[in-house]
């Protein structure tokens, strides 16, 4: 097959992300794993994520009927329906960017980004984050997400793509520390 990049469409588009998803969980994954591949850490029931997508599809790479890779555009509106995600919207509350608070940017938030086992360094993480601003920079004017500071393959991946850093701030129930980054589209 050759696996292409395009949105969500389907119930069973949402449940290809929760199936990749839980393939790469920092919690199944060695320690070997995380280091070399990278990781997700939060954990999405089906529910917020089909109304995620009902607001604001996310986009996917599908290689025939599977999700091989995805990237969950998420309103803020959803902010109480991850309750992992609640430190990140206060961070984003307080964090200072170009003279004035991050909150008050009309931005979406990068909920999780994933590629599978085999489709890594294929370009599908450049792909999608391409294919997200061309869906979404007419609506948005940034693009907000966080990263754990542990995740350096996602760190890099993220800076290559146009993210930059804007604060750290630890989350005492995950045990870490994130780094919010933005990607900023209005110029």
């Amino acid at each position: 097959m050759n696996p292409i990049i395009t949105t969500v469409s389907s119930d069973e588009d949402v449940r290809g992300i929760l199936a990749l998803q839980q393939k790469n969980l920092k919690k199944n994954l060695t320690p070997e794993q995380i280091q070399s591949q990278g990781f997700v850490t939060v954990e999405h029931e089906y529910a917020v994520l089909k109304a995620m997508n009902d607001a604001q599809p996310s986009v996917i790479v599908k290689d025939g009927d599977t999700v091989v890779a995805y990237c969950l555009a998420m309103l803020p509106e959803f902010k109480n329906g991850v309750p992992e995600l609640k430190t990140l919207f206060e961070a984003i509350d307080e964090i200072d960017y170009d003279e004035q608070k991050l909150k008050d940017f009309n931005y979406v938030v990068m909920g999780q980004v994933c590629v599978g086992e085999g489709y890594r360094s294929m370009g599908f993480f450049d792909g999608m984050y391409q294919k997200l601003r061309e869906e979404l920079a007419a609506k948005f004017e940034m693009c907000v997400t966080d990263i754990s500071t542990n995740n350096t393959r996602s760190l890099k991946a993220h800076a290559r793509v146009g993210f930059i850093p804007v604060k750290d701030f630890h989350d005492e129930a995950l045990g870490e520390v994130w780094r919010v980054v933005v990607w900023d589209w209005r110029g």
